[in-house]
């Protein structure tokens, strides 16, 4: 992949990266390690440490919260679930996402 090519996909990735981390949290809590291997697995970060600052953003704007949770092994987790505010944004996104997809869709297909 080029350079130009990878500009692009980082700007995709910023655009969209929130949105799917709230997806994530619709059915339940995460702890953030997990957050963010299931992120990077499907090829939404670029290293591990970058869904940390995002989740913590997140958790200060009301969208997350946050449980320390003991650990049978090591210290306590902190785990993030999804709040009301953060279920509204989603479902915001959801509606939006769809017909701006097919529009970009639509215009990538079209021939000059």
């Amino acid at each position: 992949m080029g350079s130009s090519e990878n500009k692009v996909l980082t700007n995709l990735r910023k655009g969209v990266l929130e949105f799917c981390l709230l997806a994530l949290l619709r059915d339940g809590e995460w702890y953030g390690l997990d957050i963010a291997r299931r992120l990077s697995q499907l090829g939404l970060l670029a290293g591990e440490g970058t869904v940390y600052p995002l989740l913590s953003r997140l958790r200060r704007s009301g969208l997350v919260t946050t449980e320390w949770s003991e650990s049978d092994v090591g210290r306590p987790r902190r785990y993030y679930t999804l709040t009301e505010l953060g279920r509204e944004n989603l479902r915001e996104f959801t509606e939006v996402w769809g017909p701006f997809r097919s529009t970009v869709d639509e215009i990538l297909e079209t021939e000059s």
